[in-house]
């Protein structure tokens, strides 16, 4: 087999040919760290010149079938705040300029670019059930959103809680999509239980910067209708504002959680934006694209929250970031859930969970 690592990508430093394609995060595609050669389709300079088209058309998305039965993961990183989580897709089609699960894709042979956001993987024959399991809380999803456009239709996500709250097994869900809203009575029984928080991430309320930093999630108004429809069914809600973006949307904080809060938020946290590999040449692309002038001033206060990188993956400090930056939107932060009203988060519990014989197969 061979040694992929050794592989040098060749990823363009100035993909300036391209231009924002419209309910796309990402405008071009990466080379793929893991692979030797690599040609961007989107790149109009690697097209045959006596191939001329009016117009370049938008990527559909596509869907790829994973026959993975196992969709829990793993993980021993201390400062994520779980252990085990369940991720029932793989890329995302929200389409978020700065996600970190990005890279991901890589190790499928695809892009962290525009493949990432359009090249969906799927995972219709998972199954939940061990009997060596034990109790514990899971994370939906601890990489991409559980409730991206896509399961409107395939209903995986959906499975996955029908049968976590048939064992009455504690989950924690994270997610920047109302659709959300549609299990709540599959959330209202795991509330019965003490078994079941939901994180509602909201990164701005300014409608035009979502739109094209989070082209396909739900608009602000709509996060904010899903906290309170969660809240008046008596399920346990909270607001992520992730990520922070120095110079682009931290001065946004008070505003986001005093919103949360009056649509009946209980609890807050917020990390970081985090740019590892490919995602940081995509995300100055897309300053580029959206916001050249501030373009400077959020590089530069990202790099002095990560010690003069784009990026630092050190334990602990790469989720909130170091210096007096990191110190100022931690102070910010604090006092506006004081503020707000808004308190810490719940500690799920095991104590209702039963052994079942259901089992989750979804087949398509």
């Amino acid at each position: 087999m061979l040694a992929k690592k050794k592989f040098r990508p060749v990823i363009r430093e100035n993909p300036q040919s391209q231009t924002a394609i419209r309910g796309r995060g990402a405008s071009w595609s990466p080379a793929n760290r893991f692979e030797r050669l690599h040609v961007d389709l989107t790149d109009p300079d690697a097209v045959d010149a006596g191939c001329e088209t009016e117009e370049t058309p938008r990527p559909r998305t596509q869907y790829f079938r994973d026959g993975t039965k196992s969709i829990i993961t793993r993980n021993t990183s201390p400062d994520v705040g779980f252990e085990t989580s369940l991720n029932p897709y793989r890329g995302c089609e929200h389409g978020c300029i700065y996600c970190y699960a990005r890279p991901t894709h890589e190790y499928l042979g695809f892009s962290a670019g525009l493949d990432f956001e359009s090249k969906i993987i799927v995972k219709p024959n998972a199954e939940l059930e061990s009997p060596r399991w034990q109790p514990q809380t899971l994370v939906l999803s601890g990489v991409t959103d559980p409730y991206q456009p896509i399961e409107r239709k395939l209903r995986i996500t959906r499975g996955c809680v029908e049968v976590l709250a048939n064992f009455r097994n504690p989950v924690a869900i994270i997610t920047k999509n109302r659709l959300v809203t549609r299990d709540i009575d599959l959330l209202c029984e795991l509330a019965q239980h003490n078994a079941v928080a939901v994180n509602v991430s909201v990164t701005s309320l300014d409608s035009d910067l979502q739109r094209v930093l989070e082209p396909r999630t739900s608009v602000p108004q709509a996060r904010l209708d899903a906290i309170n429809q969660l809240r008046s069914a008596g399920i346990p809600t909270g607001v992520m504002v992730a990520p922070i973006i120095p110079g682009l949307n931290d001065h946004e904080i008070p505003k986001i959680l005093h919103a949360c809060a009056k649509a009946g938020a209980q609890f807050a946290g917020y990390t970081i934006v985090r740019l590892p590999w490919a995602v940081a040449p995509l995300f100055e692309h897309w300053l580029e694209e959206h916001f050249p002038e501030r373009k400077d001033k959020v590089l530069g206060r990202i790099r002095h929250l990560r010690g003069e990188r784009l990026n630092n993956s050190q334990w602990h400090t790469r989720m909130t970031g170091e210096g007096i930056f990191a110190e100022q939107i931690a102070s910010l932060f604090k006092i506006s859930c004081h503020r707000a009203g808004i308190g810490g988060r719940p500690n799920l519990s095991t104590e209702s969970f039963r052994k079942s014989i259901t089992q989750l197969h979804l087949s398509l």
